[in-house]
């Protein structure tokens, strides 16, 4: 990171930030283009991993499954500053990006978990129930973070 003084490195800040995100942006790479697509996503901090439901099939289900390596980025707090020229603008904000490896969640009760927690990110309460039939055609993956680092400008 060029910005060290700008680098968040404690962990309980990095988790509050993402805390606050509702939108992941995954980028997926095909073999001859970078396809980036937005996603709501759960966080499980014991497992490092950030979790994400979509259909079965589609142009982001075809990349993972032939190239589960991705890159993920993330942002909130969003402010611009200001100034009587275009150089005194700035903008406040704090971000997360890494990488990671996607595999696939099969097991009912991970994909319950799965869920858990992206329901959890999105509107803060628990207790949801799913039912079968979705349970079933849902896909889940899991993207296991490799590398991660935060950034605020405040």
């Amino acid at each position: 990171m060029r910005r060290k003084d700008r680098e968040i490195t404690d962990k309980e800040k990095i988790i509050s930030i993402i805390s606050r995100c509702h939108c992941c942006r995954l980028g997926l790479f095909d073999g001859e283009e970078v396809y980036i697509v937005p996603m709501n996503f759960g966080f499980e901090e014991e497992e490092n991993a950030f979790y994400f439901h979509c259909a079965k099939e589609g142009r982001k289900i075809e990349i993972l499954s032939k190239n589960p390596k991705v890159a993920f980025e993330m942002d909130t707090n969003y402010k611009l500053n200001g100034g009587e020229l275009a150089c005194d603008y700035s903008a406040r904000f704090q971000s997360v990006m890494g990488k990671g490896t996607v595999s696939f969640v099969e097991e009912v009760q991970e994909k319950i978990k799965a869920l858990d927690l992206i329901m959890y990110q999105e509107t803060q309460k628990s207790g949801w129930t799913y039912g079968e039939a979705m349970l079933k055609e849902v896909c889940i993956f899991k993207l296991s973070i490799e590398d991660l680092s935060c950034k605020e400008h405040l």
